[in-house]
């Protein structure tokens, strides 16, 4: 057999990025759940006309057919494909379970997804996104739009990466200008910003005028507009500047105003108003978000997000949300790259019990299980080799401690190889120090 070729834009950590992702993980989940969000997981497929009707196009998802021998598989509403972001799942979901749920729900789903694009350095076909959403049935109140940031925001500091910037918007501000000064399709307007720092301000002006009909002069307050930015509620001074009016412009700029007022009350300096955030996804109806992690920010957003309406609706019922989601893949991956994320030791293994003999691996096992019903990581040497070779398989490992059991049940003499050092110790109450109980990300 020749040797296996990556397949691109599908990654694979070693253990130890394995690990490092666990940790992330975690303190993730556990800021979801202080915040009242509970688990759910969807499956993996969706009707493709479903995962299609809200702004996607076909070529970004993998479909799916019920054999490999089977090339004339379903079409049309029977075919099948893997999701591409969590939202559509979720708001199916929602719809089909709304009996069975109090409102307003509060769900976060950490789970894969699958997406057709180019790979590249931060992007990948396979990655794994943590997602949280809240919906109500009728009506969403606009606060759960200013609680977005504020979770996101505490479930990346706490983690060992650089600092966030998380840049907010709201569609009604663009579509209500849109229309203000005279534009009669604004979701082309918003397509065509939502490119603005891909292809730059001249060719957006191009493309308003090639897709939505833009002036000159039209093109000219749209990028005004877009170039709006503050780090506080200032920018509806600045957009009332511009001299345009409209009622759904002045809606969303109370929306947008409350969000950075609660963002400054309760974690200065995380949100800036950017009035050229515009996310491409045609079901975002109120606010957006984009997140830049400080240093990186060429490489685009790590976390997005926004308000929608109509995603969740059957007839005249309609379940409005507000969700945000973290890349966490798309995290990570840049910062392996960079070498910015480490961990202490490329294994959880906190203790390797040495075995004297083949004929006393019993008693080396029996301490293991002592250690191990007290928390600690603990595995059995591979094999009774000296006891050199045995540290030496330690140190390759990363492993700090090493026990070697004595003649009495239970008690030895356990070597931090580190240092040397060396103690008597029982297997009942011995601890190593908390900084070496579990491996450390930094």
């Amino acid at each position: 057999m020749s040797k296996p070729t990556p397949i691109s834009g599908f990654p694979e950590w070693t253990p130890a990025q394995r690990m490092i992702e666990q940790y992330v993980l975690d303190r993730i989940r556990g800021t979801f759940e202080r915040y009242g969000f509970a688990p759910l997981e969807t499956r993996a497929v969706e009707p493709l006309d479903q995962l299609l009707r809200k702004g996607e196009t076909s070529k970004e998802v993998y479909l799916l057919r019920r054999l490999q021998a089977d090339p004339d598989g379903p079409t049309g509403d029977d075919a099948l494909g893997l999701h591409f972001d969590l939202t559509v799942p979720f708001a199916r979901y929602v719809l089909e379970n709304a009996g069975k749920l109090q409102f307003p729900f509060r769900r976060y789903q950490i789970q894969k997804v699958w997406r057709g694009e180019r790979p590249q350095e931060g992007r990948y076909r396979e990655f794994l996104q943590a997602d949280i959403d809240i919906v109500d049935r009728d009506t969403l109140a606009p606060h759960h739009e200013a609680e977005m940031p504020l979770v996101i925001g505490d479930a990346l500091r706490s983690l060992p990466i650089p600092p966030v910037r998380i840049q907010v918007n709201n569609r009604k501000i663009c579509e209500g200008f849109y229309r203000g000064v005279g534009l009669t399709d604004p979701e082309a307007a918003l397509r065509a910003v939502d490119k603005i720092d891909k292809i730059g301000p001249a060719r957006v002006a191009d493309l308003l005028a090639a897709t939505a009909g833009a002036t000159e002069a039209q093109a000219k307050a749209v990028l005004a507009l877009a170039e709006i930015s503050a780090p506080d509620a200032s920018f509806a001074d600045a957009v009332n500047a511009l001299g345009v009016s409209h009622p759904l412009l002045d809606e969303g700029l109370a929306e947008l105003v409350q969000v950075m007022q609660t963002a400054a009350e309760h974690a200065p300096g995380l949100c800036v108003a950017d009035l050229r955030i515009a996310r491409g996804l045609d079901y975002y109806t109120g606010t957006v978000y984009e997140t830049q992690l400080v240093g990186y920010e060429r490489f685009g957003s790590i976390c997005s997000g926004g308000r929608y309406d109509s995603l969740a609706s059957a007839g005249a019922v309609a379940f409005p949300g507000v969700g945000i989601s973290i890349g966490v893949t798309r995290l990570l991956g840049l910062l392996f790259g960079a070498g910015a994320l480490t961990i202490s030791r490329p294994v959880p293994t906190c203790v390797v019990v040495a075995v004297t003999s083949e004929a006393q691996r019993a008693v080396s096992n029996r301490v293991a299980e002592a250690l191990r019903a007290r928390g600690i990581c603990t595995e059995v040497a591979p094999s009774a080799a000296k006891f050199g070779k045995q540290i030496r398989y330690a140190e390759r490992r990363g492993i700090p401690y090493v026990w070697f059991p004595g003649t009495d049940e239970g008690e030895g003499e356990v070597k931090d190889i580190r240092t040397g050092a060396q103690v008597s110790a029982r297997a009942e109450v011995w601890q190593p120090p908390t900084a070496d109980l579990r491996p450390v990300v930094s």
